[in-house]
C-alpha cells in the first residue's frame, strides 16, 4: 500500500504535461486538461470510491517525517516555474485564436491554480523558511500572496464564524461569496500586516511592509516575463500581461470555489460575544475520494487540516463525523457553478448533520 499511496501523490504531475500536449495538439486538444480534472477523475472518482483509511498512530511520526513527500510539494514549485516559463515563450512564438487563448488559460490556472495553490497552502503551514519561501513564490505567480498572511492568521482563527470572508453561509451562492472572498480576505491581510507592524514600531509605508512587496512583486514578475517574451519575439507581446492576469484569475477562482465547497454553511458556537468553540473536525466539509485526494495532495480531508494546521498532507486523517460531501471537490467545483443545483445536493445535508451530530 505505501508504494502505490506514494505514486498516487504524482498524479498531480500528470496536468502540466496534459495541458503542453494539448496546446501542441492544438485546436479542441487544448480540452484535454479540463476534460481530465473535470470528466475523467470525477469519473475516476466514482468507479473506486472511498478510501476513508488513515495511517496508523504509531507509524505517523515516521510517515510525517519521511523526506519523499516534502520532495514532491518541492519538486512541484520547480515545475511549476518552469511551466511559467513554458508559456513566455509560447506567446513569443505565436498568437493564439480565441478559442485556444481561452481553453490554453483556463488550463494553465487549473495547474496554477487547482495544484499551485494546493501546493502553496501546504507549505505554507509549515515551519521550515525554505517551505515558507516556495509557498509565497508558487502565490506570486497567481498574484495572491496575500493568502500566506490571511490564510494562516486569519483564515484558520476565524474559520466558521461571521469573522471569516472565506466562509460562506449557509444560502449564500459561489458567485456572491467569490467578491466576499476575495476582497474581505485581501482587506483583512492588510489588517493583520498593520497590527503585526504596530507590534514592532515600524511603519506601513516601508518594505518591511509585507503587503506592500506581496502587492508589486506579482507585477514585476508579469513585467519581467513579458520583457523577456517580448525580447525572444523581437515585438512587445502585449498579450503575455493579459494572459498573466486571466490565467491569475482562473487560479484564484478555483480557490475560492474550493474555499466556498469547505466550508458553506458552517459555524461554530460562541461560547460568550466575539468568542467561539475551538476548532475541530466538525467545522469544515470532508472528502475521502481517493483520486481526487491524491491529486490534491489529500486537501480533502479537511476537517482534520484544520484541526491540526500544520500537520502534514500525507498523514491526515479522515473523521466519520465530520460533515461528509457527496463528490469529490472536481465534481462539487462543477454543482458550486449552479447554484439551485448546489442548493438542493448540499442543504439537505448540511440540514440532517447539523440535526443529527451537532445538535445532538
Amino acid at each position: 500500500m505505501g508504494f502505490f499511496r506514494k505514486i498516487g501523490f504524482l498524479s498531480a504531475f500528470i496536468l502540466p504535461a496534459l495541458v503542453i500536449l494539448g496546446y501542441y495538439g492544438g485546436g479542441a486538444w487544448n480540452l484535454l486538461s479540463i476534460a481530465f480534472v473535470f470528466l475523467l477523475v470525477p469519473a475516476i472518482d466514482y468507479l473506486t470510491g472511498l478510501d476513508t483509511r488513515n495511517v496508523p498512530e504509531e507509524l505517523k511520526p515516521m510517515v510525517g517525517e519521511e523526506y519523499y513527500y516534502r520532495f514532491v510539494t518541492y519538486a512541484w514549485a520547480f515545475i511549476q516555474f518552469g511551466f511559467i516559463g513554458w508559456t513566455v515563450y509560447i506567446f513569443a512564438g505565436r498568437s493564439l485564436g480565441l478559442f485556444e487563448w481561452i481553453t490554453f488559460t483556463i488550463g494553465v490556472g487549473l495547474v496554477t491554480g487547482g495544484i499551485g495553490i494546493t501546493v502553496a497552502h501546504e507549505l505554507g503551514h509549515k515551519k521550515s523558511n525554505i517551505e515558507k519561501f516556495y509557498s509565497q513564490a508558487l502565490l506570486m505567480t497567481v498574484c495572491y500572496m496575500h493568502f500566506f498572511i490571511e490564510h494562516n492568521r486569519g483564515h484558520h482563527v476565524n474559520v466558521a464564524t461571521p469573522n471569516d470572508p472565506a466562509t460562506a453561509s449557509k444560502g449564500q451562492d459561489a458567485y456572491r461569496f467569490w467578491w466576499q472572498s476575495v476582497l474581505g480576505s485581501w482587506s483583512h491581510a492588510w489588517t493583520l500586516e498593520k497590527e503585526r507592524l504596530a507590534r514592532l514600531n515600524l511603519s506601513p509605508s516601508g518594505f518591511h511592509n509585507r503587503m506592500l512587496v506581496y502587492t508589486l512583486l506579482p507585477i514585476l514578475f508579469c513585467a519581467l516575463l513579458t520583457v523577456i517574451s517580448s525580447q525572444i519575439a523581437g515585438r512587445w507581446v502585449w498579450e503575455f500581461p493579459v494572459f498573466f492576469i486571466a490565467q491569475s484569475l482562473v487560479a484564484i477562482s478555483l480557490l475560492e470555489l474550493v474555499n466556498y465547497i469547505e466550508h458553506y454553511g458552517m459555524l461554530r458556537h460562541e461560547i460568550s460575544p466575539g468568542h467561539y468553540e475551538r476548532v475541530n473536525p466538525l467545522h469544515s466539509w470532508n472528502s475521502s475520494h481517493r483520486v481526487s485526494n491524491f491529486f490534491l495532495f489529500q486537501l480533502q480531508r479537511h476537517s482534520d487540516h484544520h484541526y491540526h494546521a500544520s500537520k502534514r498532507y500525507q498523514v491526515l486523517d479522515h473523521f466519520e463525523e465530520s460533515p461528509q460531501l457527496p463528490f469529490g471537490y472536481p465534481t462539487m467545483i462543477l454543482v458550486a457553478l449552479v447554484p439551485p443545483l448546489w442548493f438542493r445536493l448540499i442543504d439537505p445535508r448540511l440540514v440532517a448533520w447539523q440535526k443529527n451530530t451537532v445538535v445532538a
